[in-house]
């Protein structure tokens, strides 16, 4: 059975060394003890979302946390090829779902893009409340997947914004059914990063694919079939991850 994994603050876990001992408090401490009851004897990971992974021993549980004693670190270097999707917003939550998936198959960045189709409009506090949301749900999906780092979900872009990030990128790909290039065709880096731009419901407008191109990025299609804004980013990750490796 696999340990119970909760998630830290980055940086708690640097220098921590086998034979320490770790207190599991706040929020997730009291998750850990109040939820789901974890008792002493048990085994339990901490990740702090940046690559750090302490297996630990409880040695006793208290009021909303856990005394735990560090059996041992791992400490796991960044991917050499980065994944990042840029996910336009979408209604109906799809944008959520899509950020959820992205997330448990292993993308390293998020990126909300306020296309010109969108019908969800972040503005003001409520646009923060919302990436907010989404980084929660990112945490929470990394936590379930047991992953090592939880993404990063940058802040919203309209499209010139998200043209010169895409410029960044050693390699962006633009996921459209109208284009020739198959995705499975195109040479990947073994290094950098590589942003896969998905557009709403709606498509991406002419304007838009236009000004991503000029920025270098390459128009690509997944097959025959035309797939939802929830789906479409999370299917390329996924081949991406088997193409890179990372699910050698």
């Amino acid at each position: 059975m696999t340990s119970a994994r909760f998630l830290v603050p980055a940086g708690r876990l640097d220098g921590l060394l086998p034979g320490a001992g770790f207190i599991l408090d706040g929020e997730e401490g009291r998750h850990a003890a109040t939820v789901r009851r974890i008792r002493a004897g048990e085994q339990i990971d901490l990740a702090d979302g940046a690559g750090v992974i302490a297996h630990c021993a409880v040695t006793a549980a208290g009021a909303g946390r856990l005394d735990l004693r560090v059996d041992d670190v791992e400490r796991l270097p960044p991917p050499a090829l980065r994944l990042a999707l840029a996910q336009a917003l979408a209604k109906g939550g799809r944008d959520e779902q899509a950020v959820e998936t992205a997330t448990e198959i292993g993308v390293d960045a998020v990126l909300p893009w306020q296309a010109g189709r969108s019908v969800v409009r972040w503005q003001g506090e409520r646009g923060e409340r919302a990436r907010h949301r989404w980084e929660a749900i990112a945490r929470e999906a990394a936590k379930q997947s047991r992953r090592s780092r939880v993404p990063l979900v940058e802040q919203a872009r309209s499209t010139p914004q998200l043209a010169r990030r895409a410029s960044t990128a050693t390699l962006a790909l633009v996921l459209h059914e109208a284009a020739q290039r198959p995705l499975l065709d195109v040479p990947l880096p073994e290094t950098g990063e590589v942003l896969v731009i998905v557009g709403p419901e709606g498509g991406i407008a002419d304007d838009e694919l236009a000004a991503l191109a000029e920025a270098g990025a390459v128009a690509v299609r997944l097959g025959p079939e035309v797939l939802r804004a929830s789906t479409a980013g999370p299917v390329a990750l996924g081949w991406l991850a088997a193409r890179t490796g990372r699910w050698a």
